[in-house]
């Protein structure tokens, strides 16, 4: 990290989050500004910006609130340097349990787009069909 800080407005357009969202992170203890300016604007760092971009992917997965805090705090304290080898092995368990609920999370949403994408061949078929064949695309008119 550079020691650059950044204000909530271009962490936003870096994270593609909201500023309400960001603010939301904040207000529950997930993702807290490094700083503060004089003015009382929050201030980021990049570290700050990676951290808003785990709690991204988390969020489609369905995590609550604890599970995001609770693989946070393993993810921090696993690259914390002063972690003894005891406790690293403890937290890298957790890490492994969290990628298997994320490999079966994510299975169910390949599941769902199939059969979404299903459905849209489904109505395209059903398009084809039903509209006239002046409303047909070039390809459809035959």
């Amino acid at each position: 990290m550079d020691g650059r800080h950044m204000q909530i407005g271009e962490v936003a357009d870096r994270t593609g989050l909201s500023l309400r969202t960001i603010r939301h992170y904040e207000e529950v203890g997930l993702a807290l500004p490094t700083a503060r300016s004089q003015g009382g604007f929050r201030l980021y760092t990049d570290d700050d910006v990676a951290r808003l971009l785990v709690i991204k992917r988390m969020k489609p997965l369905d995590f609550t609130l604890e599970e995001m805090r609770d693989l946070l705090t393993v993810l921090d304290r696993l690259r914390s340097a002063g972690t003894d080898e005891t406790l690293r092995a403890d937290l890298a368990e957790r890490l492994a349990v969290y990628r298997s609920l994320v490999e079966e999370r994510c299975a169910k949403i390949r599941a769902r787009l199939s059969d979404a994408e299903q459905f849209s061949a489904e109505l395209t078929t059903e398009l084809r069909v039903h509209r006239p064949r002046e409303d047909r695309p070039r390809e459809d008119r035959s």
